[in-house]
Formats: structure tokens, C-alpha cells, sequence
């Protein structure tokens, strides 16, 4: 055992040994790789260091030469900078000496018109002292002050003014409508031509024709009881008088009378005639004229093309069958107005459809269904508005007459088209003592005038012919007394179409050879 144990023993101081040296063979390599490998380590460094400083070098030699660079640049604009300054300096010098040189001549100039100032206001006064005698001569001469020539040459470029103003004026709307004039006829013209009309003359009373004068004994009645039931049921004066075969049936109210009208033709063709059966037939007539009225305003409506029609303003339209205004008959004057108004929107690129339906009921204010104060352009345009009527066709209702402001184009097409539907020759009837009093009104305004000699309506009085005194009333003064006649009918007197004022100034130089 002991053997063994030396034997192990030996052994390992053996590998000890072994390692011993092995380890310091080892550790003698490691030392020279070391030494040679920090030798190679210590050159290349010493070459990195030399690279760096020349690295360092040249970059050093680079900012050097930009901050020079730089410092050059700096100088050199502070160089031209100086300069500038200097420059201006000088200039501002310069300036300043001009200014002063100015400034003294300017001293010396002012003192010079100083002087000729004084001198002006000593001319000036004695100017004056000169005019106020001068004036004072002129006064003592004339026998008149200044404030009253003064006021005498006032008045005669007053007068003069107002002349030529007066002339101007004319002249202008005679050019104006020179202008306007040959495209209005020409509208007005193919408007009238391409309407047809009828002439219908209504009255405030209605002949009934009778079969035999014995019908008036059965009319009347026992102690006139049938024909006080028939003028109580229709409202309508009946008169019986010695005309043979016929009656007369009295009434403003044209529905009325066409009642009192049917009801006696149903009454004298039954031969039943008595207050129960007048009251009986009265009513059944009452009705079927009101359907009448009613188709009347339908196929009015349907006859111009115009749609959408409130019920109440077609019953409207159809009353006007049986109304008249100095004897055109009320429905025929709206129907050609409407289709006027439609040809003349339509020449003018306006809406034919609104301009017609405007001029259908421009006058439907004329057949209220109960009393009214209002003027009737007014009262229809307040119906149409009830009835939701497009604000141009209202306006237009309204503005026909001129009682409200026109808003659109249609209304004055409408006004134009009810003027020639009712100026145009035969629409219309006049009563012979208003057509007398309006010449003789014609006549009477241009009298009024100061220098009229005479003055002539002639043609219907449609034209208006005055005579002045050729001494008292000048060329320019003629002009002037046209229009200013002209604008007082316009604005005084009521007429049909329009009235042609011609002022006729002669001269006559009269000589005797003896």
C-alpha cells in the first residue's frame, strides 16, 4: 500500500514537474508574440498620430485661409460702405447749401410781392372809390339804385333762362321721342292689326218685346199686383206706356235686367201670371243665370288659353258679360285687351300667358258682388291678391289707372292696351252734352294763357289749335306754351287716346304803295 501510494506519488511530482516547464516554455512564446506585437502596435500608432497631425495641419491651414477670406469681405463692404456715407455727405451738404440759396431767394421774393401787395391794395382802393362813383353817376343817370337794376337783370335772366330751359326740355322729348317712336308704332300697329274686334253698345234699359198689347192688361194685373210682385222679385223698374208691343225694363244692374228679362219671356209664354208663380220663376231664373254667368267665365277662360283660374274670378269674368262702361260692353273689352296685352309681351320678349291673364281681369273691380267705396283698378287688385294671383298681374290690375306705383313691365302694357281698346274708333259711346263740355274745357285752358288770340278743338278733340299774338309771344315763347298746355290737360282734364297741341303764331307786315 505504502509502495503504491509512492509510486502515485512520484507520479504526479513528475507531472508537476512536467507542467512546470511546459508552462514556462508557454509563458516565454506569449512574452515574445507580446513584445513584437506592442512593437507593431507602437509603429502603426505613431503613424496614425502622424496622419492625424497632418490632418489636423491642413484643416487648421483651411479655416485659417476661410477666416481671412471672410475678414477680407467684411473690410472691403465696410470699405464701400464708408464710401456711400461719404458720399452722401457730400450730397447732403450740397443739398443743404441749395436749400439755403433757395430759402434766401425765396426771403427775397416775398419781400418783393410784400411790396407789390401794399401796392395792389392801394390800386384796389382807389379801384373802388372810382366804381362807387362811377356807380353813383350811373344811378343819378339811369334814376334807378343798384338793388334795382340788380334786380331787373335777375329777372331777365330769369326769364331768359326759364325760355331756353323751357326749349331744352322740348327738345329733348321730341328727340326722346323720335327715338322711341317708330319701334312704339310698329308695336302699337301690328298689336291692333292682328286683333279683330266687335262694336257692342249696351243701355240701362231693355225693350221687351209683346205679341199683342193685351199681355201689358195680364202684366200689370188686378190693381198692379203682378207687375209690383215682378219689379220687388228683380229689382227692375218695368214701364208700360203707350209704345205698342212693348215694354221697357229700366235698371243700371245688367244681370237684373237680364232676370226681369227671362223670367217675363217664361212668364208671358206660360200664360200663368201671378205673384206665386212670378216669385217661383224668378228663382229658377236667378239660378240659371248665375250657371250662365259661370259657363260665361269658363269658356272665356278656355277660349284665351288661360289655366288655373280661381272659381270666384270665373264667375267674375262672367258677370262682366253684363256690364258695360260707356257702351262697350265689359267682357268684350277685356277679352281684347287680353289678347293686347298677350301680342304686345310677346313683341316685347316678355310673358304673353301672364300679360293675357292680366289683361282678362284688369277691370274685374267693375263687378263687385256688393257696395264698395273703392276705385275699381283698386278693388280688383285686392280681389286678385285674395285669390292668390301672381304679384305682376296684381300690380298691373292696380296700376292701370295710375292710382298705385307700377312695379313691372306688364303694367304699363296693360294700361296701354285698355287705352286703345277704348280709344279706338267705335268702342265706345259719348253723351253728346259731356262731349261739348270737354271742347268747350279744351278751349277755356288754352285761353287762360297770356298773348292766346283764339283756340280751336277740332278733330273730336283729339287736337287742339291756339292762335297767338305774333308780337307778345315769341318763337321760343310758342314752344314753351305748347308744352306747357299740353301738361295742364294731361294733368287737369280726362280724355280718350291723346290731344295734339298746336300753337300757331303769324306774322303779317302790311305796306300801302301810294
Amino acid at each position: 500500500m505504502t509502495e503504491i501510494i509512492y509510486i502515485i506519488a512520484g507520479l504526479v511530482a513528475g507531472l508537476a514537474g512536467g507542467y512546470f516547464v511546459a508552462t514556462g516554455i508557454l509563458r516565454k512564446n506569449i512574452e515574445s508574440k507580446s513584445a513584437s506585437l506592442l512593437k507593431d502596435a507602437e509603429a502603426e500608432a505613431e503613424v496614425i498620430k502622424k496622419d492625424k497631425i497632418l490632418q489636423a495641419k491642413e484643416k487648421f491651414l483651411q479655416l485659417k485661409a476661410e477666416h481671412e477670406k471672410y475678414i477680407n469681405d467684411k473690410n472691403r463692404a465696410i470699405s464701400e460702405i464708408e464710401n456711400k456715407i461719404k458720399q452722401k455727405d457730400q450730397s447732403l451738404s450740397q443739398k443743404i447749401e441749395n436749400n439755403q440759396r433757395i430759402q434766401n431767394e425765396l426771403n427775397e421774393k416775398q419781400n418783393e410781392i410784400k411790396s407789390q401787395m401794399e401796392l395792389i391794395e392801394k390800386k384796389k382802393e382807389e379801384l373802388e372809390k372810382n366804381l362807387r362813383k362811377q356807380v353813383q353817376q350811373l344811378e343819378t343817370i339811369a334814376g334807378l339804385s343798384k338793388d334795382e337794376a340788380k334786380n331787373q337783370l335777375i329777372e331777365a335772366l330769369k326769364a331768359e333762362a326759364k325760355t331756353d330751359a323751357m326749349s331744352y326740355i322740348q327738345n329733348i322729348v321730341e328727340e326722346a321721342k323720335l327715338q322711341a317712336n317708330k319701334e312704339a308704332k310698329r308695336i302699337v300697329l301690328q298689336t291692333i292689326q292682328r286683333n279683330g274686334t266687335e262694336i257692342a253698345v249696351e243701355n240701362a234699359v231693355t225693350v221687351f218685346n209683346l205679341d199683342s198689347d193685351e199681355v201689358k192688361g195680364r202684366i200689370i194685373g188686378r190693381e198692379g199686383r203682378n207687375i209690383r210682385a215682378i219689379e220687388a222679385a228683380t229689382g227692375v223698374e218695368i214701364i208700360i206706356d203707350d209704345t205698342p208691343e212693348a215694354i221697357v225694363l229700366s235698371c243700371f244692374d245688367p244681370v237684373r235686367r237680364e232676370i226681369a228679362r227671362l223670367a217675363l219671356h217664361q212668364l208671358v209664354t206660360d200664360g200663368r201670371i201671378h205673384p206665386a208663380r212670378i216669385e217661383e220663376i224668378v228663382e229658377k231664373v236667378k239660378k240659371q243665370v248665375e250657371d250662365e254667368i259661370i259657363e260665361i267665365g269658363k269658356r272665356t277662360t278656355i277660349d284665351l288659353g288661360i289655366h288655373g283660374l280661381h272659381p270666384e274670378l270665373i264667375r267674375h269674368v262672367g258677370r262682366m258679360r253684363y256690364r258695360s262702361s260707356y257702351g262697350q260692353n265689359l267682357l268684350q273689352h277685356s277679352r281684347e285687351v287680353a289678347n293686347l296685352c298677350a301680342i304686345m309681351a310677346s313683341e316685347l320678349g316678355l310673358n304673353p300667358k301672364l300679360a293675357k291673364r292680366a289683361g282678362l281681369l284688369h277691370d274685374i273691380g267693375k263687378v263687385p258682388e256688393g257696395e264698395t267705396e273703392l276705385p275699381h283698378a283698386i278693388y280688383g287688385m285686392k280681389l286678385a291678391e285674395k285669390f292668390k294671383e301672381h304679384p305682376e298681374v296684381c300690380n298691373a290690375i292696380g296700376a292701370h289707372h295710375d292710382e298705385i306705383e307700377m312695379t313691372s313691365l306688364l303694367s304699363p302694357i296693360v294700361q296701354v292696351c285698355d287705352a286703345i281698346s277704348g280709344a279706338r274708333p267705335g268702342a265706345r259711346r259719348e253723351m253728346t252734352e259731356s262731349y261739348i263740355q270737354r271742347i268747350r274745357d279744351l278751349e277755356t285752358l288754352a285761353m287762360d294763357n297770356t298773348g292766346v288770340v283764339k283756340s280751336y278743338a277740332i278733330q273730336a278733340g283729339r287736337e287742339l289749335r291756339v292762335i297767338v299774338e305774333s308780337d307778345k309771344v315769341s318763337d321760343a315763347d310758342a314752344d314753351a306754351l305748347a308744352f306747357n298746355i299740353s301738361q295742364k290737360i294731361q294733368n287737369e282734364m280726362t280724355y280718350p287716346g291723346q290731344v295734339k297741341v298746336t300753337v300757331i303764331r303769324e306774322k303779317r307786315a302790311v305796306s300801302y304803295a301810294k
